[in-house]
């Protein structure tokens, strides 16, 4: 394993299962501090204590870990863990923005959708991700510089999720997002870029994922077909994170298995 990330400070949101899991350990096996931050504390302690309990254990040594609670919805939560985070390592200068929602049987076509499960669907996948962005970047400025990945979406750029309106559309506004960060902080060393996970074995999905058929349309419509283990799309995000990306910004990663190809 590669200490590319070594000394690196970093905070993961959505981090207490999934993609967010993968990334928290993936940086963390490379040599990274790493504050996973969920709303459920729980979960994000079980996914610290799992990278705790691997230190010393392995060729090369792991970072510090801790599990804070938040609600990315929340500003003043959102701000508190970057503050705590930021305390606790010294600074940061990593920023994995992931955590979202993806509301199964209530997300629907637009003339259908209730008008709270849109807003709900944007108040995390788009605001929360702003304001993570907001605090995490100001605490990148502090460090002189740093790596933000924003977990975004094909569903974002491809109208390849029939009638998820909200999520399709949430993750539409973090693809904006992504880019006009990139280009308004490139001045100040920080590089801000979108990985775009397909279908992911993760809890996200795994309700969707549960029904065979549906599971089989899914992967149909993927050349590779099948769905990404998590570890596969934190394998991007390390990269994107780390200087061997130095002069990658403003760019979306597509890891979909070829979804957006056909």
């Amino acid at each position: 394993m590669s200490q590319r990330l070594l000394g690196k400070r970093a905070i993961v949101t959505g981090g207490g299962s999934g993609i967010g899991r993968g990334a928290a350990i993936k940086l963390a096996e490379e040599g990274a501090h790493v504050a996973v931050v969920d709303v459920n504390l729980e979960a994000a302690q079980k996914v610290a204590d799992e990278i705790a309990s691997t230190a010393g254990k392995g060729p090369h040594p792991l970072g510090k870990v801790l599990a804070l609670r938040a609600n990315v919805a929340d500003e003043a939560q959102v701000a508190e863990a970057v503050r705590v985070a930021e305390e606790r390592f010294g600074g940061l200068d990593t920023l994995i923005a992931n955590a979202g929602i993806m509301l199964f049987g209530r997300d629907t076509v637009a003339t259908e959708l209730d008008l709270e499960i849109w807003q709900q669907c944007i108040d995390v996948n788009l605001t929360g991700m702003f304001l993570t962005c907001k605090h995490g970047l100001r605490a990148l400025e502090r460090a002189g510089g740093g790596a933000v990945v924003i977990t975004g979406s094909p569903t974002g750029t491809h109208g390849c999720a029939p009638t998820f309106t909200a999520y399709s559309t949430s993750k539409a506004g973090t693809f904006g997002l992504m880019r006009i960060l990139a280009v308004d902080y490139v001045k100040k060393n920080i590089r801000v870029n979108a990985v775009m996970p397909g279908t992911t074995n993760s809890p996200l999905v795994m309700t969707l994922m549960e029904n065979p058929t549906t599971k089989a349309e899914f992967l149909a419509k993927m050349p590779m077909a099948r769905a990404a283990e998590p570890r596969e799309i934190a394998n991007v995000i390390a990269f994107l994170a780390s200087d061997e990306a130095s002069y990658v910004t403003g760019a979306a990663w597509y890891a979909d298995g070829g979804l957006t190809a056909i």
